[in-house]
């Protein structure tokens, strides 16, 4: 019994503290929250990082998509606030892209996409979305 007892405060250890590793490699730098709308029309909010080049700003993808992606693909505008301020854009899929954007992102998140790229799979194939400002 004691055994099973030890078994299970450790898999638990382990969990929480994947679970506090995930969320330091995300958090610890800027994130944004880009608002989609899932298929009800509900409100979707996912909290993504964000790098700049040549004037744009990029969200990022793995190959194997996501639910926010899918979302996003759906619907013609996304909402996203970075820092306190709330903008529309449309977004562009910029797959020729992906070497800069990558290594951008390396740079400024450093250990937390080394930690992401080991444990979700690398980043090749990963999909820049690019953002366009929309008037309102």
């Amino acid at each position: 019994m004691k055994i099973l007892i030890w078994i299970g405060v450790a898999l638990l250890t382990l969990s929480l503290g994947f679970g506090l590793v995930q969320t330091l490699a995300s958090e610890r730098v800027e994130v944004v929250e880009l608002e989609t709308r899932n298929e009800q029309g509900e409100h979707v909010i996912t909290r993504l990082w964000i790098m700049d080049y040549e004037g744009y700003q990029y969200l990022r993808v793995g190959a194997d998509g996501s639910g926010w992606f899918s979302r996003l693909v759906a619907n013609d505008t996304v909402q996203v606030t970075r820092g306190d301020v709330t903008k529309r854009y449309r977004t562009v899929q910029r797959p020729d892209l992906d070497k800069p954007i990558n290594e951008l992102m390396q740079a400024k998140y450093t250990w937390g996409d080394t930690f992401f790229a080991t444990v979700f799979g690398s980043r090749e194939g990963s999909i820049p979305i690019e953002l366009h400002e929309l008037e309102d």
